[in-house]
């Protein structure tokens, strides 16, 4: 622990400005005439020099749809026929309690992917034209 040493050029002296001709003396860094240069002088944040600033002329309110989104949960067929039996009704509260669907403000939509051998009914959820079909072929229906 003793042995590490900062690499060569991480640390320097602090430079103080404004002590004669030989540390930065004169103008200090600070260019010429005007209000930056002065002791003191400078602008607040955000100033534009007269002009609307930014955080003013944008918009900090108003309407957005996103609070009224429906969010849809995927529901497979293969989940379907692996979490339930022959003749089950399946809804949204029972998808839920079977843990195959999470959240309190999403829907479900039952697709087509995988086959389903048993029936089930399908009461209350969107369910996609290839789900239809194959729900129907093996003996099921949809309310």
């Amino acid at each position: 622990m003793g042995q590490i040493k900062a690499p060569v050029g991480a640390t320097t002296r602090k430079t103080i400005v404004g002590r004669g001709a030989s540390s930065k003396g004169r103008s200090c860094g600070r260019g010429h005439d005007g209000q930056k240069s002065r002791s003191g002088g400078g602008v607040r944040l955000g100033f534009e020099g007269g002009q609307m600033p930014l955080y003013r002329r944008t918009a900090r309110r108003g309407f957005n749809n996103s609070k009224f989104t429906q969010e849809y949960a995927v529901v497979s067929l293969d989940v379907l026929s692996a979490n339930f039996e022959d003749g089950d009704v399946i809804t949204l509260d029972v998808l839920k309690d079977a843990g195959v669907v999470k959240g309190h403000r999403v829907q479900a939509k039952v697709l087509g992917n995988g086959e389903i051998t048993k029936k089930v009914i399908i009461d209350g959820l969107k369910v996609s034209a290839s789900a239809i079909e194959k729900i129907t072929a093996a003996g099921g229906e949809i309310r």
